[in-house]
C-alpha cells in the first residue's frame, strides 16, 4: 500500500511532541552516561591496568580512571543500563521505572559492596570503596530524579509539527 501527500494516515493532524519532559530527559541523560562509562571501561589508558581486566571477579586489577574497579562484566552491566535508560526514556512511565528501579538496584549493590569483603570470591562484579560510594550516589540521584521530576512539560511549551517545517 502506498500513500501520497495529503493521504490519511495514522497520526494525521496530530502534532508530535519534539520536546521531552524533564523526567524523560533525565532517563535519556543517565542512560547516555552509563553507555559512555561502559564504553570507556574497554579503552586502555582511560582504564588503567587494562591488561589485568578479567571477565569477572575481585582479581580483575583494571580500574576505570584509575579509581573504580572494573571487569568485562561490570562494563557490560553499564552498557546494558545505558541501553535501558535510552530505550525507556520513550515515555514518562518507563523513564520513572528506569530511574527508580535502577536506583533501587544501585542501592542494593551499594549495600552488597559494603558487606562483601573486596578480596572475597563473592565480590564477583568487582567492587571497591570508590565503586561503593559511587553506587550510593547513583542510588540517591536516580531515585530522586525518578520521584521528583515532572512527567510532563510545563504549560506554555510549544511543539513543532515536522510536516510543516521543511
Amino acid at each position: 500500500m502506498t500513500t501520497h501527500p495529503g493521504a490519511a494516515h495514522p497520526g494525521a493532524g496530530v502534532t508530535p511532541d519534539l520536546r521531552r519532559s524533564p523526567l524523560r530527559l533525565a532517563s535519556a541523560a543517565v542512560g547516555a552516561v552509563f553507555l559512555v562509562v561502559g564504553i570507556l571501561g574497554f579503552i586502555p589508558g582511560i582504564t588503567t591496568d587494562y591488561d589485568m581486566l578479567s571477565f569477572a571477579g575481585h582479581h580483575s586489577g583494571a580500574k576505570l580512571l584509575g579509581v573504580f574497579a572494573v571487569s568485562v562484566l561490570h562494563n557490560i552491566v553499564h552498557l546494558l543500563f545505558g541501553v535501558a535508560g535510552l530505550a525507556l526514556s520513550r515515555t514518562a512511565a518507563t523513564s520513572r521505572a528506569f530511574l527508580v528501579g535502577g536506583g533501587v538496584i544501585y542501592a542494593v549493590l551499594w549495600i552488597y559492596g559494603l558487606v562483601v569483603d573486596e578480596t572475597s570470591s563473592a565480590n564477583f562484579v568487582p567492587l571497591n570503596t570508590a565503586d561503593n560510594w559511587l553506587h550510593f550516589a547513583l542510588a540517591v540521584g536516580m531515585i530522586a530524579l525518578g520521584l521528583l521530576l515532572p512527567a510532563a512539560l510545563t504549560p506554555g511549551t510549544r511543539t513543532v509539527d515536522r510536516r510543516t517545517t521543511r
